[in-house]
C-alpha cells in the first residue's frame, strides 16, 4: 500500500515540474514576436518554433 502511495505521489510532482518546464520554456507568442521585429521560424535541431531576430530574438514561440 505504501509503495501505490509513493508513486503516486512521485507521478503527480513529475507531472507538475514537467507542466512547469514547458511554460517556462514558452516565452513568446507569434503576435508578440511579429510586432517588435522578429520572424517565427522552425528549428529542426530542436522541433521547436523559435522568434529570431528583434527583442525576443531565440525565445522559444508558444
Amino acid at each position: 500500500m505504501r509503495t501505490r502511495v509513493l508513486g503516486f505521489i512521485a507521478v503527480v510532482v513529475f507531472a507538475v515540474l514537467g507542466a512547469g518546464a514547458n511554460a517556462a520554456q514558452a516565452d513568446v507568442d507569434t503576435k508578440t514576436c511579429e510586432a517588435t521585429g522578429g520572424q517565427v521560424q522552425y528549428d529542426p535541431s530542436t522541433g521547436l518554433w523559435t522568434c529570431v531576430g528583434g527583442v525576443h530574438d531565440k525565445e522559444a514561440v508558444v
